[in-house]
């Protein structure tokens, strides 16, 4: 019996435990097989072979463990390179554990690390409100969703865009009833965004007056933020008066009646609404116009709002438009209602002069509007300060009225202006009115270190433009 024949003899029998050729001579031949317990066939002598036994010996054992012992050169070869290949294994998938503990771990490091400076970098910039949504829905303002305002707006389309200020982008959006909105869309840039939305939503909300542009709703859906707004057919009131072509559309009548409506407004924001609210950025690029040219204050974003008696405040922090900004909320951050009749009466100023206040109107005294319509008044030149296109329209009386209203509501100091309802009054009646005193911001060639004092404050100042919408 040969080798092979032995091995299969062995296989059969459940109780052999080894087997081996008898001789081993000249390639071997015969079979010798083992039953039950092992004994080491060295210390057994068999015909002078007990030496070369241990190299033809095979050894019967369970598939499922591991041969450590080599019984051939050739198994040993085998062997050997199997345990080579585990080791290398082995090794292999503890790298790659070890790699991947070492990226996980960094990488929840890095989002831990992430997600500390997102929300410290949102906290910074006043995102961070949890109770943002709460006050919007106690104020019963109608949601819209972002898909019905991407479709309104045709994602936002650069041909639908109005305008553009500190808040962010205005767009023109139309929904799917027809109706014509604009949609106040927050930047995500902006430094003061989250504070003007909360602002704007909370002053304007619940405030019901025909001049006034009338609040939507709103729309809060992940990073996105904006308000919903009546739209505005004729853009803002500076698109008119310092257009040389579009002023002659806004006769003496039609700019009386501008005056008085924003007047009215802000009677109402500081003496017949539910709350005080100082606006703080009244101008003239905020002022809208309806389809039948009504205006409507806009932009509440900078406004602040007061209970009870208090009628003024202070802040390190100045916001506003230069050029319309009070004296003492320019210089000290102190505002007050009186902060809104003097930007009253820069913006009655130009819709008479039909330029800005900003800017110099005289070669020699380098003097702003203010300053130029004082000098002219005080010389008895007023017909040189009205503006061309309605010279033909005005009412010459009316016109120097309010023109004497604009030098009472530009006191140097806020207790000698008028409120509201007195600039009302003065605008609708013919009774007699005071002699101003020089106005503030007088800017002239006399004065060259206060205009510069002025000019270089510390406080912070945000100019706010905005495009016609």
């Amino acid at each position: 019996m040969n080798l092979s024949e032995c091995r299969v003899q062995c296989l059969n029998n459940c109780s052999c435990m080894a087997y081996s050729n008898t001789d081993i001579r000249d390639g071997g031949s015969g079979c010798a097989i083992w039953y039950g317990d092992l004994i080491d066939i060295r210390q057994v002598a068999v015909g002078g072979q007990d030496a070369n036994w241990q190299d033809v010996f095979y050894i019967r054992m369970p598939a499922s463990k591991k041969v450590n012992q080599e019984v051939s050169p050739k198994t040993k070869k085998v062997n050997q390179e199997d345990v080579i290949d585990k080791q290398k294994m082995k090794v292999r998938v503890a790298v790659a554990i070890a790699i991947a503990v070492v990226f996980g771990v960094l990488l929840i490091a890095y989002c831990i690390c992430k997600r500390k400076n997102f929300r410290e970098k949102m906290k910074n910039k006043g995102m961070i409100d949890q109770n943002i949504d709460g006050q919007i829905e106690d104020l019963e303002l109608p949601f819209y969703s972002l898909a019905t305002i991407v479709i309104a707006t045709n994602k936002f389309s650069s041909n639908n865009k109005l305008g553009e200020g500190g808040f962010g982008l205005v767009y023109k959006g139309i929904l799917a009833d027809g109706q014509e909105i604009a949609v106040k869309r927050l930047s995500q840039n902006s430094r003061q965004g989250l504070t003007e939305f909360k602002n704007e939503v909370i002053s304007i909300a619940k405030l019901q007056h025909r001049n006034l542009v009338r609040l939507l709703g709103y729309c809060i859906e992940g990073e996105e933020k904006m308000l919903i707004y009546e739209y505005m057919p004729n853009g803002s009131l500076d698109s008119f008066i310092f257009d040389q072509m579009r002023s002659n559309t806004l006769g003496w009548p039609m700019r009386f009646n501008i005056i008085c409506g924003i007047a009215r407004g802000l009677l109402y924001l500081h003496e017949d609404s539910r709350l005080r609210i100082i606006h703080r950025d009244l101008k003239a690029s905020n002022i809208l116009l309806d389809s039948k040219m009504n205006p409507k204050i806009s932009d509440f974003g900078m406004a602040r709002s007061f209970g009870g008696d208090q009628t003024e405040g202070n802040t390190n922090r100045v916001v506003g438009t230069y050029g319309y900004m009070a004296p003492e909320y320019a210089i000290d951050g102190v505002f007050s209602v009186k902060s809104d009749v003097f930007s009253f009466g820069i913006l009655l100023l130009e819709i008479i002069c039909g330029k800005k206040n900003r800017g110099s109107f005289h070669p020699e005294y380098s003097l702003n509007l203010v300053g130029h319509a004082w000098k002219s008044w005080k010389e008895g030149r007023t017909l040189e300060l009205i503006d061309t296109c309605l010279k033909d329209s005005c009412i010459l009386s009316e016109l120097e009225r309010c023109l004497h209203i604009s030098f009472l509501c530009l006191q140097q100091h806020h207790e000698d202006r008028p409120n509201m309802s007195f600039v009302v009054m003065m605008l609708h009646s013919e009774i007699s009115l005071q002699e101003p005193k020089e106005p503030g911001f007088y800017v002239g060639k006399k004065s060259p270190s206060s205009s510069k004092n002025q000019s270089s404050s510390t406080n912070e100042i945000t100019i706010t433009l905005l495009d016609g919408r």
